[in-house]
């Protein structure tokens, strides 16, 4: 066969493979054996292997995978990749409805598109000219973790889109997102195969899909049944269709695998698709958390806006989440990094959701002396927003009498120093920052992104670090030399090199960043700019007192005490005095220039309090901030709102006393959206 007949039986090749995985791993219908696919995918490569010059990044042959990356690149969206409010009831979903239709009179006579709300990990996927050149994880919505090479493993994930058979084909620049998954059935078969071979199992779908395609080595991603679906076009181009079920028609016409989608004419029509799926959930291939409920019309959609970090044209309706019962073995104390003592159960493990959950949080002390719960009882427990598994209280009727009621301890329970209760504080606290159980979390904040943001220093290098002797307090850091970190597990010249240049560069954040990571407790990120600004440098801050510390606006008595406390400390100031000798000392300068305050909640004062189900604190806040607010830690005259959710503790009762106005979750919302 001369070298242009090889081609073209190249070509031939390629075409029938990829029609192939289509028919099988899309349409679930194959028309030839396994051992034939086997036959034409090694012919592929013998070719391949003659002709290295041949290969293409959407040959089939590239979805084995490539040599291990030593890290994940960033990769910034072109385009925020946002997230979408929750409703947990019918009364959410027409509140939320209800909100919409008064900022566009044009909502109440729109369709909607039901979508079910798969449970995977979010994935951005780039095409140019119709190859697939880049895929990413969501990230933050803003930059997300290149995992290109993973991707390709991906059987159900076209590497090529062709022109569809109504003559069209997508733009140049074409972008998706879509859900990366794993199958409940190939999900069982998986962990038969790794039971079978002796190896550890995996817990549930969501997990090992999300960890599959964080894979370091592309070799391990494509021994992961990994499939996907694509439910919408990021790159904005004319000639686009216009609706979200159209645009799901043209997804699937390229040859992109896409969810089922049902289409309402009405808000009353989403409640009933979100029942049907709901009655179904046990039957669906996939694991599902909900339903999204997306406006049709997208221009509409898009001039509706966003709210925080939330679209306001969707909202997703999650399912109930699992609740079950089991025995409460014993009660355990945490110790976090500011030194909270934080209590949890240890239960006799059960599954729930599809996840064995063996600990549950008990919130705080007196959540466990307000719900008279006691170890040996038998206990309801309940994954909110299916996550984090809590213990909702005792099942009296099964009480029978040899259950033992809780004390707190009055020692740390890692470090047996005394441990410390502010009155109108709901925690309890181990002053000692020697404390080897906040020296891991003290460690791993300091070095965290809102704080002195080192580059590759997370949990499990600073636990080696702790372990190995390396650093016995934060200043410590700064003195790892190169040779130290060589002898550790995992670190080669590169990766250690990386390290160091990252904590070098951290000798340059603004002293608002260094106050925020000494983890003092009370200060936020609010407290600490404001302290930045005020003070100037630690020096100052050093010898500000409590009547001092009260001027500032959200510092009540007890912050003002934790912030004089902690620079009264002998180890503390210790600790100062090593980060000056490494030079980690930042001076805030004095400006006359002050931000431009937004409109909504300008001069508006904030406290947050308790869970809020479904809503991450820092989300929260971040709305907050956005229209010009500003979140506090402590309830004070000057406070304006405070947010309560679930087990909200003594800030309410101050906030009653005091006269602050309450607001919900809801009633924010309408705060932000009212005109």
């Amino acid at each position: 066969m001369d070298s242009q007949d090889l081609h073209n039986r190249l070509e031939e090749l390629r075409q029938g493979i990829n029609f192939h995985n289509y028919r099988y791993h899309v349409l679930d219908a194959p028309i030839i054996s396994d051992y034939e696919y086997d036959r034409l995918v090694i012919e592929l490569k013998e070719i391949e292997s003659q002709h290295p010059d041949w290969v293409t990044p959407d040959s089939p042959s590239q979805r084995a995978g490539a040599a291990p990356l030593e890290k994940f690149s960033k990769i910034r969206h072109p385009k925020p990749i946002l997230s979408l409010a929750n409703a947990f009831n019918e009364d959410d979903v027409v509140a939320w409805f209800d909100r919409i239709s008064k900022l566009n009179n044009h909502i109440e006579a729109t369709s909607f598109v039901v979508e079910p709300k798969i449970d995977g990990l979010t994935v951005v996927i780039h095409y140019k000219n119709g190859v697939f050149v880049q895929g990413a994880t969501r990230g933050d919505g803003v930059v997300g973790e290149d995992i290109t090479v993973n991707l390709k493993t991906v059987r159900t994930l076209p590497l090529y889109i062709p022109i569809d058979t109504k003559g069209r084909k997508p733009p140049s620049e074409f972008i998706v997102r879509g859900e990366a998954f794993i199958l409940k059935d190939d999900f069982k078969k998986l962990n038969k195969r790794l039971k079978e071979a002796g190896e550890n199992t995996y817990q549930n779908p969501r997990n090992t899909a999300a960890g599959s395609l964080r894979q370091l080595d592309p070799g391990l991603t494509a021994k992961r049944p990994l499939t996907i679906l694509v439910y919408a076009i990021v790159s904005v181009d004319d000639g686009l269709p216009t609706t979200q079920i159209e645009r799901l028609r043209f997804l699937s016409d390229l040859g992109f695998p896409v969810p089922e989608a049902k289409m309402c004419s009405t808000i009353k029509e989403t409640i009933i698709a979100y029942n049907q799926y709901l009655d179904k959930r046990d039957e669906l291939a996939y694991e599902a958390d909900g339903v999204v409920i997306k406006i049709n019309n997208l221009p509409l959609a898009d001039q509706l806006g966003i709210v925080g970090k939330d679209p306001r044209g969707a909202i997703a309706y999650k399912f109930p989440a699992r609740e079950v019962t089991t025995k409460l073995l014993d009660i355990g104390v945490n110790v976090g990094r500011t030194g909270v003592l934080t209590p949890f159960a240890i239960l006799n493990p059960v599954e729930v959701g599809g996840v064995i959950v063996k600990h549950a949080t008990l919130h705080n002390f007196d959540y466990i002396k307000d719900k008279d719960i006691r170890i040996g009882d038998r206990v309801a427990i309940k994954r909110a927003g299916d996550v984090i598994p809590y213990v909702i209280g005792p099942i009296l009727d099964l009480r029978y009498g040899d259950e033992i009621l809780f004390v707190p301890p009055n020692t740390c329970p890692t470090c047996g120093q005394p441990v410390e209760h502010l009155e109108g504080e709901v925690a309890w606290y181990c002053v000692n920052t020697s404390c080897p159980a906040q020296l891991i979390r003290n460690l791993e904040h300091f070095a965290s992104q809102s704080a002195m943001d080192i580059t590759g220093l997370g949990i499990k290098i600073v636990e080696q670090l702790v372990v190995n002797g390396l650093v016995k307090d934060v200043s410590d850091i700064y003195s790892i030399t190169r040779n130290r970190l060589l002898d550790l597990d995992g670190f080669a010249e590169k990766k250690a090199d990386n390290l160091l240049e990252a904590i070098s560069e951290s000798k340059n954040r603004k002293l608002d960043k260094l106050i925020l990571a000494l983890g003092i407790r009370g200060v936020g990120e609010v407290l600490a700019s404001d302290l930045a600004n005020i003070y100037f440098d630690l020096d100052k801050l050093a010898y500000a007192s409590i009547s001092d510390l009260q001027q500032i606006e959200g510092v009540g008595p007890n912050i003002a005490q934790s912030i004089v406390d902690w620079f009264g400390r002998q180890t503390n100031r210790n600790l100062l005095e090593k980060l000056r000798k490494v030079e980690v000392w930042p001076h805030e300068m004095f400006t006359d220039s002050k931000p431009i305050e937004k409109e909504r909640f300008s001069g508006l004062t904030f406290v947050i309090t308790g869970t809020i189900p479904g809503y991450n604190r820092d989300e929260i806040k971040q709305q907050i901030e956005e229209n010009g607010g500003k979140v506090t830690d402590s309830i004070s005259k000057n406070t304006n709102y405070l947010l309560v959710g679930e087990q909200p503790g003594s800030k309410l009762d101050k906030a009653k006393k005091l006269e602050v106005p309450v607001l919900d979750i809801e009633g924010l919302m309408k705060l932000i959206i009212e005109e």
